[in-house]
């Protein structure tokens, strides 16, 4: 019979059809771990034959830095979209948000961001460690402006800097969607501790 589908709906699907392979491996990437899911786990999640996955991806590594690549784009995205002209204070309160949001709206994409990145080859760690200290340099210009204006009584920026991020990355390990905690609770109880570590005026 003959293919009526025309170019752009073929494309489509295929497109498709990689998100759903993704979505699979940054589940069973965040669960299991990257090494200890194969290529034949990824098939039968997505209900392909182990050769028909080749048509779509690479490799496992290729969908490793695309789920860590999306994070980062999703964390950078937030970063980015807040407004230079207020307050340092009000700031960092949306960085945090914004961080929080991230893990909590894409659980398994920010599991393998934090925890499975340090298994891609040293070239595509180098381009995602850029990325991560692009982000990191937000949140430290804004403490270190908060210094400056009075708003944080801080002794050493970058510290305090690595402190807060690494007190939110490690959302992830014991965070659950369906848990007591709300994203507003979440970020409500991170602003005050962070604000009270800080010394906010």
């Amino acid at each position: 019979m003959p293919n009526n589908r025309s170019f752009e709906e073929e494309k489509l699907e295929k497109m498709s059809r990689r998100d759903e392979i993704l979505d699979a491996a940054g589940e069973l990437f965040s669960r299991r771990g990257f090494h200890a899911t194969s290529m034949r786990d990824l098939a039968r999640a997505v209900n392909l034959q182990g050769g028909s996955l080749y048509a779509h991806i690479d490799s496992k590594e290729e969908l490793l830095f695309e789920l860590v690549n999306r994070a980062a784009d999703e964390f950078l995205y937030n970063a980015e979209a807040i407004p230079a002209h207020i307050s340092p204070k009000e700031r960092l309160e949306r960085l945090i948000r914004g961080h929080l949001e991230v893990i909590v709206r894409e659980l398994d994409y920010a599991t393998v961001f934090f925890h499975e990145w340090k298994f891609l080859n040293p070239e595509l760690q180098s381009r995602i460690k850029a990325r991560r200290d692009d982000y990191e340099t937000h949140f430290r210009k804004t403490i270190e402006a908060g210094v400056k204006e009075g708003q944080f009584q801080v002794e050493d920026v970058r510290l305090a800097t690595l402190f807060v991020l690494s007190a939110l990355n490690w959302t992830y390990h014991w965070y659950r969607p369906h848990g007591k905690l709300t994203l507003e609770s979440l970020s409500k109880h991170y602003c005050t501790l962070v604000f009270k570590t800080l010394g906010a005026c």
